[in-house]
């Protein structure tokens, strides 16, 4: 088991050392991310917790979690399927695996609090929190739901959890609404301020409209081939553009001479300062990639995925109809589109300054530190529960 421990120094010392606060949402950035900033602001409130994440090998918590400082325990990985197939017969033997191994975590760590966020991670933590470590000892819960819908691992979740909370109404389980959790260093991010130095970091043109376009973590095929292919197009036009194609992927640009240069990479790992290089983003809309694009304030085309259970298209609506951004179906998103229409928006300045208000005005920016207090106070009351004779 790999490890990187964040060390902090005790603020309110209690009878059994630091509170320990285990956050569980591997898998996906979309569930990664929301934990870690879920993290920090644990570590804001209660300088001297000690944080454990948990994770799976296939996850990009294997890289994500240590680069923050934090400890990362591993546990099987738990995936549901989404049909009836002969992968659904195996979950129950698989499950039982993880929560076994999951079990044995928490009580290395001595865990308080489990706060969950969904995914393939959340669902063996749920179960074992809520099985006995101790004679009338079982863990309190906290679960977070960032999309617009409801996951699998949350709707069962949800049923046994002390507090249950929510991106957004509607989302299918009955929850207190405190927005998505999103990073510090996104929520305070001066874009203005940041600029030059972003601009200068990824060796883009400091003073092009830029145009920033990324898939999520694996890339999108729909937004590599059309923005690819309309380089031609955007540069003719000054267009600067920062492209995260994903780094299993690759595209051929072909940008005239004298353009402003379009880069391309295979992952940002900076988005702070990508937010910061762009003018405007076409990008997908997972609850996670909506609300730190709203938290900047950056206007936005959000092109959702063409299946799943619709969430992503219900996730961009507060934001689109608040006029923070262009909603637009995975089948309009092609090459003709963005040489038509994004060379318009780039050289309208009056109208991207309405959008980024408009963005900057939907969400809440204090949702890390909500999840957060809600965990650590659930962790008190354990404390005192279990101490008590």
């Amino acid at each position: 088991m790999g490890e990187t421990m964040r060390t902090r120094r005790s603020a309110h010392p209690s009878a059994r050392g630091p509170l320990s606060v285990v956050v569980a949402g591997g898998g996906t950035a979309g569930h990664i991310e929301p934990a870690l900033a879920v993290a920090d602001a644990v570590g804001l409130l209660e300088p001297d917790a000690r944080i454990t994440a948990l994770g799976t090998e296939r996850g990009l918590e294997r890289t994500l979690v240590p680069e923050r400082g934090y400890r990362l325990a591993m546990i099987p990985p738990v995936p549901l399927p989404r049909k009836v197939n002969r992968d659904l017969f195996s979950v129950p033997f698989r499950l039982l695996r993880s929560v076994r191994a999951t079990r044995a975590v928490l009580a290395e760590v001595g865990a308080d609090v489990v706060i969950g966020f969904g995914g393939y991670v959340a669902l063996p933590a749920y179960l074992a929190a809520r099985l006995r470590l101790a004679p009338g000892a079982r863990i309190p819960v906290v679960i977070h739901e960032a999309n617009a819908s409801a996951g699998v691992a949350n709707r069962i979740g949800a049923r046994m959890a002390d507090t249950v909370l929510a991106a957004v109404d509607g989302s299918g389980i009955e929850a207190t609404v405190v927005g998505i959790p999103v990073r510090g260093s996104l929520t305070g991010l001066d874009r203005g301020a940041l600029r030059a130095q972003a601009r200068h970091y990824f060796g883009l043109d400091p003073d092009a409209p830029t145009l920033l376009a990324f898939g999520g973590s694996q890339g999108a095929r729909t937004i590599n081939t059309a923005v690819a292919d309309a380089a031609g197009a955007l540069g003719a036009a000054g267009i600067g553009v920062l492209h995260a194609h994903g780094p299993k992927n690759s595209i051929v640009v072909d940008s005239p001479a004298g353009a402003p240069p379009y880069v391309a990479v295979g992952y940002l790992k900076r988005m702070d300062l990508a937010y910061a290089a762009a003018d405007l983003v076409i990008c997908r809309s997972g609850a996670m990639t909506v609300a730190e694009i709203s938290a900047t304030g950056l206007p936005a085309v959000y092109v959702p995925l063409p299946h799943g259970n619709g969430e992503q298209r219900l996730n961009a609506v507060p934001v689109v109809s608040a006029g923070g951004g262009i909603l637009l179906d995975d089948s309009e998103l092609t090459a003709q589109w963005v040489a038509d229409t994004i060379p318009t928006l780039l050289s309208d300045a009056e109208h991207l300054s309405q959008m980024s208000l408009a963005a900057a005005s939907v969400g809440h920016r204090d949702a890390a530190a909500a999840v957060a207090q809600a965990g650590l106070e659930l962790a008190r009351v354990y404390r005192d529960r279990t101490a008590a004779p």
